[in-house]
Parts: structure tokens; sequence; C-alpha cells
């Protein structure tokens, strides 16, 4: 079987590639909104479902899709829209524990299987500067909640509880489990 990741985030194929470089990435079209009265916890399993149920995958292929989401205070930050967005999470975030969501999705022509993994992040309390600076050098506009925490953002993070791989968009240890136990696959 070959693994298909339906994803075009670089960071998601680096760290599949952690594990294996048995796999393609085919990046999917499927359709990211979602009601607005959904649960928010639920949201990237159900986006990682779509995108990996849009992708057209073969008769020997395991499709991979995934989505993450920070959630904090009722509000589900997604990628920002811009630098000022961008800065607005991040001041929302400076000083709190947050919720890092990861939808996963394993879909074969037989079998589906999707779930969402949670790590919790807790930030120092963060100067102004701190976020304006970060924002201008990283640019993080492609990332949920503003920030990379393999990038400089690292430096925010007081605590983590859960898969560091989960916040980076790929909860690894997860994925691998579900891909051993209901794939047969070993790495």
């Amino acid at each position: 079987m070959e693994l298909v990741l339906a994803s075009k985030s670089p960071r998601r194929k680096e760290i599949l590639s952690m594990v294996t470089s048995n796999f393609s990435v085919r990046v999917s079209d499927a359709d990211e909104s979602y009601d607005k009265e959904t649960d928010l916890f639920l949201v990237p399993k159900i986006l990682a479902e779509r995108k990996a149920l849009a992708t057209q995958g073969g008769e020997n292929e395991i499709i991979i899709g995934c989505d993450t989401v920070v959630i904090y205070d009722g509000e589900l930050m997604g990628k920002p829209i811009n630098k000022q967005d961008a800065i607005r999470m991040l001041k929302k975030l400076s000083g709190t524990t947050h919720a890092v969501v990861s939808g996963i999705c394993i879909h074969t022509r037989d079998k589906t299987i999707s779930e969402s993994v949670t790590t919790y992040v807790t930030f120092r309390p963060l100067t102004d500067g701190e976020i304006a600076s970060y924002v201008e050098k990283y640019n993080p506009v492609d990332k949920a909640g503003a920030y990379g925490i393999q990038e400089a953002a690292g430096s925010f993070v007081e605590k983590i509880e859960g898969d560091f791989y989960n916040v980076v968009g790929l909860p690894l240890c997860r994925l691998c489990q579900i891909l051993r136990e209901e794939f047969n696959i070993e790495f």
C-alpha cells in the first residue's frame, strides 16, 4: 500500500518523512468551510475527512487527510487573514493555555478512520514588541493560531501537554498507531 498525504503543508510532509519516504503528496481541493454551530473540537476532524475523501485514491493507496486549528476562549483560530490578524491572535494567546487540535483521516477504498488529537500549549506572557517582531520576521499567515512552534515561537512556550508534532501540524504518534493497528503498516 502506498501512502498519499493530502496536504500542501511542507511541515506535514517533513513530519511524515521522519518515519517513511514511501509516500507521495496529492493536494486536496476540498471545501474548508464549516457550520459555525459545529463543536469547535470536531471541525478539524470534519475538514480532514473532506480533504481525504476529496483526494482521488487508487486501489492500493492510503490517503491521509489532516487539518489543524488552535482553539482558545471559544474561538477557532485557523490561519490568520493578514499580519494584523496574526498580531491579534498572538496577543490573545499571550499568557494563556490553548488547545491545538488536529483532525486526521486515513482513507482507503474499504475503510475510513478519522479522529481528532488535542495538545495543550501554554504561552508565557508576550510583549507587544515580541509579537510584532515575530510576525514581521516569520509572517505566520500560513499557520493555525499565527505561530510555528518549530520556529522562534517555540520560545513563547512554557509548557506543552501532548504530541509536539500535533502542534506542528501532524499528530505523528496517533497516525502511526492507526496505520499499524488498522492497516498493518509498520515503520
